[in-house]
């Protein structure tokens, strides 16, 4: 029986970050899983068509790389996205699949879930962070940037900083650059408690355009600009998630449920 992995990611078009991101879960799940052949597909049409205009390169979405499948002869196949919460991304790649085994394309075909989705993964996901935290200190914190989005799976990030609180992780606040909360909402908080010292960290696989620019760019509303008004010292951790193993250890137990 031939046997295949989907591995679906937003995509980036930074090359450098791509490698260190995403190309290293792709790896770390290929390594894992001897028999299986790994595939690749994005989500976002904006990036596949940066990438095809600016460097000629062609990846495939989730529905071509699929049809690639059937007529490669694959008959069991695993679709793990390296999405962080079950957004309208997630919406997308659930809809392809289910269209896929509605009219039975492969003798089995199942999607693996992304990082935020039982409790179980949040504190999981919240000890994975603990590998990339700064010792506590008490005039220091660290504001992850999340994605955000106007989608109901939006309220994951509310539900990340609660197992972070209550798991007793000290001085970590998540905010979003699209969705609730903002940096406003956390900027409180950092006063409250008379923080000197912020580190801002990609709450992303990737640490592509937003963190790059929204967060530790020099415009006046990047968070590192408008952090720097406000008073405080401002770190720069620009790492994506896939740098962090832990995470990539996470998406291959994904990928192990589903099979």
């Amino acid at each position: 029986m031939k046997k295949g992995i989907l591995v679906v990611s937003f995509g980036t078009s930074y090359m450098e970050t791509l490698k260190l991101n995403i190309e290293a879960c792709e790896s770390k799940i290929k390594e894992s899983f001897e028999g299986y052949e790994i595939r690749r597909a994005f989500t976002s049409g904006m990036i596949m068509r940066k990438l095809k205009q600016r460097d000629n390169i062609h990846i495939d979405t989730v529905e071509e790389a699929l049809t690639k499948m059937v007529n490669d002869g694959f008959e069991e196949i695993v679709v793990q996205p390296l999405h962080i919460m079950p957004g309208e991304e997630y919406d997308d790649i659930k809809r392809d699949v289910h269209k896929f085994s509605r009219i039975n394309k492969f003798e089995n075909i199942v999607l693996g879930r992304p990082v935020l989705y039982s409790e179980e993964d949040y504190r999981i996901a919240v000890e994975a962070l603990k590998e990339q935290l700064p010792e506590y200190d008490d005039k220091k914190a660290v504001v992850f940037m999340g994605h955000g989005s106007t989608h109901y799976a939006n309220a994951c990030y509310s539900m990340l900083q609660y197992i972070l609180d209550d798991m007793g992780v000290k001085n970590v606040y998540i905010a979003t650059v699209e969705g609730f909360p903002e940096l406003r909402h956390v900027m409180p908080k950092l006063k409250e408690k008379k923080i000197e010292e912020v580190t801002l960290m990609p709450y992303m696989l990737v640490a592509g355009d937003h963190a790059q620019n929204d967060m530790a760019g020099d415009e006046e509303d990047s968070w590192k600009v408008i952090l720097e008004n406000e008073g405080f010292k401002v770190d720069i951790y620009l790492h994506g998630l896939g740098e962090n193993s832990a995470y990539r250890d996470i998406y291959v137990q994904h990928v192990r449920d589903c099979i």
